[in-house]
């Protein structure tokens, strides 16, 4: 449970990892704190518009991620 609200570098670090790994295909910040995601190339991009809301669609991505790769630990 999260004991400090989010805010845009906790959201812009996220995505730039995200990204890097590439679990996302492209990123685009706006100045006014709304970050437009692409998943996959070609696929309409998903407008998050707060870091709360940027922070729930993160956490769904990182959950379908690992639910996707095998458990390299068992």
């Amino acid at each position: 449970m999260r004991t400090t609200p989010a805010n845009a570098a906790e959201v812009d670090a996220w995505l730039t990892v995200l990204h890097h790994y590439g679990h996302i295909h492209h990123v685009q910040p706006h100045p006014d704190g709304i970050w437009a995601v692409q998943r996959h190339p070609g696929q309409r991009p998903w407008t998050l518009h707060a870091p709360v809301l940027a922070m729930d669609w993160i956490e769904d991505l990182v959950r379908e991620t690992t639910e996707r790769q095998p458990d390299s630990n068992r």
